[in-house]
């Protein structure tokens, strides 16, 4: 399987358990749940969408600015902005 359609698949994977996590907060509102839960899953929703991010980040660098085509950031570089971006979403 090439490394795009892999990639695609994790995504969509992650994208399927945020929907999950969303529709659990969803109930939690209509049950008049706790607030201190409620709070733990929107904790959980913000870093399943920051993990989501960082892969969307992370192959838009690696694929498409640094693929070796002229005009293009160095390989090197690239690692480091995705180092740096990993951090940031931490």
């Amino acid at each position: 399987m090439p490394d795009a359609e892999r990639e695609k698949l994790k995504q969509i994977q992650r994208l399927r358990k945020l929907r999950g996590q969303l529709d659990a907060f969803e109930r939690s509102l209509l049950a008049s749940e706790d607030c201190g839960g409620q709070l733990m899953l929107l904790a959980a929703i913000r870093g399943g969408v920051n993990a989501l991010m960082g892969e969307v980040l992370e192959n838009h660098i690696r694929f498409h600015l640094s693929d070796g085509e002229r005009d293009q950031i160095p390989p090197a570089l690239a690692e480091d902005l995705i180092d740096l971006v990993r951090a940031y979403l931490k």
